[in-house]
């Protein structure tokens, strides 16, 4: 049912009154969904050496997803975005496992934002402990989660500016204050929290524990390609999307780098809170300077960023699953969309059931051991999702190698395996790793088992709703040609008699 072949560069170039994207704008998407400020208190306290971890991370993760995330959207901008570029490669089941990937593992990460932007509405309220109280931590969360998604019913131009100022407004300007502070605490010869630089102290020392935190950390730069989502949303999508994905890199690594290296050089490492997130680094920072009060201006923008964030990832993913939806390939509540062209029918399943999981996590604390063992498998299936883009990635370029490519990594097949390559050694790395249970109170015994169950329970999550999805698969769930055509052509600005690839 899907057009398989890429528009014409003319095509791809053509403008229209419905694309809202710039480059900003685009590249903010992808800031909004990987910058994350709660990462900072857990790097700064590696110390000199997260410089290291950030770069490999970048290098063997952060770059090469932007580089093939480039090359597939700028040669297919079609709306689905990763969804769409597997199925180019793998158009029976694999785009569907790809797309189910991306939005299951999401439904038990919103409520880990959402607990951070209740924890931080606490410091804004100068009350820090009702982030303890469950009742104000379920209510603030559910309010916070469901405004949000309502927020997004209206369309693409209300939430894609969200996410431009709201990532300007509660990341990249309290990172700004974070590097006055630190400017401030060395130039006024205060000792440095994690001593003086020596290049010795860039590079960790390995161990088990070691290689468990590299395997946790490797997705961290995850969502690189969310901006693909919103492709066809852009003027010219073939020369901008290439140049948002440089742009949105480059911002996120250094602002990382240097937010976390002002952390680490002012907050001690055994002051360092993490439960609340970045909002206590902050205080320890503000009290040192006797700044207290800025504690409520900074947590506000801190909340708008968060907000920024959840609203990226709650729109992102759900939009993937329309192309899906339009195939018939998911209940017709999937492909129900408003005026505005939003995807209001998956946007109200994922609400219900990530609702379901942060009552479950703030309400029923025998359930922490395991929330967490689910946040792991998360970050398994997360895995699985970008092997299949770079497996598409090196298969397109096999079957479809005669296709023109606005954006083509360099190199040749020697650029295509070395990038491809390199991620693939990461994912792998992260997937084996982060099968094994954290910490080392577990015998050889339980170790196995737990390896075992958590490789089952992936798998399982993994293939088996796609399998049952296709099995009972109605001819019901198709839309009417009617129905498919309004929502191709909000998506490729169809004229009259513009043909529809319709498969009856």
């Amino acid at each position: 049912m899907a057009d398989s072949t890429p528009p014409s560069p003319a095509d791809a170039a053509k403008p229209s009154s419905k694309k809202t994207l710039g480059i900003l704008s685009l590249a903010m998407i992808n800031v909004a969904a990987v910058l994350s400020l709660r990462n900072f208190p857990t790097m700064a306290m590696e110390g000199w050496n997260m410089i290291f971890w950030y770069v490999l991370f970048t290098v063997c993760f952060l770059i090469p997803t932007a580089l093939v995330a480039a090359e597939l959207a700028s040669t297919w901008p079609k709306s689905g975005g990763i969804y769409s570029w597997v199925k180019e490669a793998y158009p029976k089941d694999g785009s569907f496992i790809t797309i189910w990937c991306s939005w299951v593992n999401n439904l038990v990460w919103f409520p880990t934002v959402i607990s951070f932007f209740a924890a931080t509405v606490a410091y804004i309220l100068l009350a820090p402990l009702l982030s303890d109280n469950p009742v104000f931590m379920a209510l603030v969360m559910l309010a916070c989660f469901w405004a949000v998604t309502i927020f997004n019913f209206f369309g693409s131009r209300a939430s894609n500016l969200l996410a431009t100022v709201g990532t300007a407004f509660g990341s990249l300007i309290p990172v700004g204050i974070l590097v006055v502070l630190m400017i401030l605490w060395v130039t006024g010869g205060n000792p440095s929290a994690i001593g003086d630089f020596s290049v010795d102290r860039l590079i960790p020392h390995f161990d088990l524990s070691t290689v468990t935190f590299a395997a946790s950390l490797v997705l961290m730069f995850a969502g690189m390609e969310m901006a693909g989502y919103h492709a066809r949303e852009t003027a010219n999508p073939r020369r901008d999307y290439p140049i948002a994905m440089f742009l949105a890199a480059a911002i996120i690594c250094i602002v990382s780098i240097v937010g976390t290296l002002a952390v680490a050089l002012v907050v001690p490492a055994d002051q360092i809170a993490l439960n609340a997130g970045i909002v206590q680094t902050f205080q320890v920072i503000f009290t040192e300077f006797h700044l207290g009060w800025l504690i409520v201006p900074v947590s506000i923008m801190l909340a708008v960023g968060i907000i920024a964030q959840l609203s990226v990832w709650l729109v992102g993913p759900a939009k993937g699953m329309l192309p899906a939806a339009m195939s018939g390939d998911l209940p017709p509540i999937f492909r129900k969309m408003n005026k505005y062209g939003m995807p209001v029918g998956v946007l109200i399943v994922q609400g219900i059931v990530s609702s379901a999981f942060a009552l479950a996590m703030v309400l029923v604390p025998s359930i922490n051991q395991g929330y967490w063992i689910l946040t792991a498998i998360t970050a398994l299936i997360n895995a699985v999702m970008y092997m299949f883009m770079f497996a598409a990635f090196i298969k397109l370029r096999k079957i479809k190698g005669n296709v023109t490519r606005p954006y083509k990594v360099q190199g040749g097949k020697i650029g295509m395996w070395l990038v491809a390559g390199i991620a693939f050694a990461a994912l792998i790395f992260s997937f084996v790793v982060g099968l094994f249970p954290s910490g080392t109170s577990y015998t050889l015994t339980e170790t196995i088992l737990y390896v075992i169950g958590m490789l089952i329970t992936v798998l399982l999550i993994i293939l088996l709703p796609p399998y049952l999805l296709k099995k009972f698969r109605k001819d019901s769930w198709k839309p009417t040609k009617q129905e498919f055509r309004d929502w191709y052509c909000e998506e490729h600005v169809c004229e009259t008699d513009t043909p529809i690839p319709y498969d009856e």
